[in-house]
């Protein structure tokens, strides 16, 4: 096999699209029409890379045709990858020479094999209501702004068997608005989380939807809409960010100062330096100590479902009078509130599984890793907040006081140690085992969240404009459970559980069941009150049907079922069964493939073809369905699917039906441009085939 010439990807602009016409004269020759710039280096190196993939390398010329218009005929190319071609010659452009590339933490690296194995997971969203005047273009510019001073948004993984992070010189900001009568907001909501973060996409790291009615007067509010992945950054993080841009929207879209400092390159830099020996001796003794909680029961009952599926989120709210109870109750007794949640949550763990007599039970709490010697840390967006094991012994015998001491000292003792991995923890605490038994038992995150300062609240009410407190609807994880709390500006105290309900049924009677504790307890004396004293408690509300709270409520719809593997996005616009099909692509936004069969000016149907729908049965079904009467006129998909497409296409023809074009283009190209390269595509292929219903 010949080695590579070149260095792939070599630093240039991407080639906008690629339109491949795969029916010449049988398997003699496949031409590649470039659309965008032209770069020679780059297609050998494209070439060279694909090579690995094929028994022979094609001989191949490129013909001219005028500026950013050029085919490349590739010829005996049999079992040729065309597919991997297009999408390497239509990838994001690789970034220049100096744009730094780190490796990532270990935190990063988890969070990023755990979503490549189960796409969907640590997707979280973040959503605000703004009322008064917007303006878009303004709107736009202020996140491009943070865009540029921010290197977080312009942090992407590189592809290959080590990831690495390159911090991109430039990259512009995901903003899309959206007509408010184009869905509804539970629907746009799901469907965005559907659509998943590609960590591996520059320009990924956050994207922002708007939908907007009554623009640009506000007649009526609009909703925001931040959507992130918890590899690239953490909601502590997106709330910094939504500051930001705050302040940018009232600078007129441009953010005063450079870029910040530090960032994730100094934090990546702080911990290649930092001595782990006293965080490996702590998590040893902790695992010395803890060793009979994995005998306990797991708390999730159920299957870990499909890898798409939606989580669920259900709230509770505690009054403001019933939040400043249990603050000073917690206080008196040594705590804080998040240290009255974790030992309410212990007692739960303890009596759901049945426990009799001491016990230890054990689950992960959240510390948002910002707590580390490095200065400005605490301001730095970033993906810092990690996973803490907590193992609390819980005796039926002993006081409330007892427990709530336990349950801080042993957070305290962790805190020198917060900026550690689930992963480092678990290999330095149980080097033989595969799990942590910590797992089984849900996640706490008690949130202490940034606030954008009084000032920018007036300055933006000086301009006709307030905006809601943002609200998180956190991520799924590998976990069970997330249990979320955070106070609300009017003193109440919310919380928000997110699981996947196939695998933990009865999660709303777990958080009234916390709520009414922590209503509860505040009303006891902690030295007297036993931990018996607190179950009796809990067993005369579940026989009596009494709760001091209001029933929890779904604060998001279930979502509608997957999609099937083939799916209608337009009907065809005259006579015929012509169709053009689009390939879903991992990590691209659903919104891009509605724009482009809005887009789209032909008579044929446009489809939606779901690759990662269904059992392969399905879609073999799919693609017989596509071959049948042969009307399959082009098959579309952008840069990253260009080989599923590409294999779409060839099955096809395979099953009898005429071989389609095949596009492929990168995610930069506006729909129209696509419409039209697609509309010419399926005009070649009725043209040469002599079937045009056109």
């Amino acid at each position: 096999m010949t080695a590579a010439r070149h260095v792939w990807p070599p630093p240039s602009d991407e080639v906008a699209t690629v339109l491949a016409d795969l029916g010449r004269p049988p398997h003699r020759e496949t031409a590649l029409e470039l659309r965008g710039p032209l770069d020679r280096a780059r297609i050998e190196a494209a070439l060279d890379h694909a090579a690995v993939h094929a028994p022979a390398a094609p001989g191949h010329r490129i013909e001219h045709h005028g500026p950013g218009h050029h085919t490349l005929c590739l010829t005996a190319c049999d079992a040729y990858p065309v597919g991997l071609l297009a999408d390497l010659l239509t990838r994001p452009a690789a970034a220049s020479p100096g744009s730094p590339r780190v490796p990532p933490t270990p935190l990063q690296q988890e969070l990023l094999a755990e979503a490549d194995a189960r796409p969907g997971l640590h997707v979280e969203q973040l959503t605000l209501s703004w009322h008064g005047p917007l303006d878009t273009a303004r709107f736009r510019a202020s996140w491009q702004s943070v865009t540029d001073r921010e290197s977080v948004l312009r942090t992407a993984f590189d592809d290959g068997p080590e990831p690495l992070l390159t911090v991109h010189e430039h990259v512009t900001a995901d903003v899309r608005f959206l007509p408010a009568a184009s869905t509804a907001w539970a629907d746009l909501v799901e469907t965005d989380r559907r659509d998943g973060v590609d960590p591996r996409r520059p320009g990924a790291a956050l994207r922002v939807t708007v939908m907007a009615p009554g623009l640009p007067h506000g007649a009526h509010p609009a909703r925001v809409l931040l959507t992130y992945h918890h590899a690239l950054l953490d909601g502590f993080g997106a709330r910094l960010l939504l500051r930001e841009f705050y302040r940018a929207y009232l600078a007129h879209g441009r953010l005063p100062g450079g870029e910040r400092r530090p960032g994730l390159p100094d934090y990546t830099a702080w911990l290649g330096r930092h001595d782990t020996g006293p965080a490996r001796d702590h998590w040893a003794r902790v695992a010395r100590t803890a060793d009979a909680s994995a005998h306990v029961p797991p708390l999730a009952t159920g299957p870990a479902g499909p890898p798409h599926a939606a989580p669920e989120h259900v709230r509770l709210r505690l009054p403001a009078d019933r939040a400043a109870r249990l603050h000073a109750w917690a206080t008196r007794w040594g705590g804080t509130e998040s240290v009255a949640l974790q030992a309410v949550w212990a007692v739960l763990l303890y009596r759901a599984r049945g426990a009799r007599g001491a016990a230890p039970v054990s689950f992960r709490i959240g510390a948002d890793g910002r707590g580390v010697l490095l200065d400005g840390v605490e301001n730095m967006p970033a993906p810092l907040r990690t996973t803490l094991p907590l193992c609390v012994d819980v005796d039926p015998f002993t006081t409330v006081a007892t427990l709530l001491t336990e349950v801080r000292d042993r957070v305290l003792d962790m805190t020198a140690y917060a900026w550690a991995s689930p992963g480092q923890v678990r290999a330095w605490a149980r080097p033989e085992d595969v799990t942590d038994p910590a797992d089984d038992g849900g996640l706490l995150v008690f949130a202490s969240l940034p606030r954008h300062p009084d000032s920018v609240t007036e300055a933006l009410a000086g301009e006709g404009v307030r905006v809601g407190p943002p609200d998180t609807l956190a991520a799924l994880t590998t976990l069970p459970l997330t249990l979320a709390a955070h106070h609300e500006p009017d003193g109440s105290l919310v919380l928000t559980a997110t699981y996947a309900p196939s695998r933990l049924p009865g999660v709303a009677d777990l958080l009234a069941a916390s709520a009414l504790l922590l209503s509860e307890l505040p009303y006891t004396e902690a030295d007297t009150t036993t931990v018996a004293d607190v179950l009796r408690l809990l067993s005369t509300a579940a026989a009596t049907g009494a709760t001091t709270t209001p029933p929890p409520t779904p604060r998001v719809r279930p979502s509608a079922p997957p999609a099937p593997p083939l799916e209608v996005l337009r009907t065809a616009g005259g006579p015929g069964t012509d169709t053009v099909c689009l390939v879903r692509g991992a990590g691209v936004p659903r919104s891009l493939y509605d724009r482009l069969a809005g887009a789209y000016r032909g008579p044929e149907a446009v489809l939606l073809l779901h690759p990662d729908a269904g059992d392969p049965h399905i879609l073999r079904q799919a693609v017989r369905t596509l071959a049948d009467d042969g009307r399959v006129v082009a098959v579309f998909g952008f840069s990253g699917s260009g080989a599923t497409a590409y294999e779409t296409a060839r099955l096809v023809a395979a099953a009898g039906g005429r071989t389609p074009a095949l596009v492929v283009s990168g995610t930069a190209a506006g729909a129209e441009e696509l419409a039209r390269t697609l509309e010419t595509a399926a005009a070649r292929t009725c043209a040469r085939d002599g079937g045009s219903q056109r």
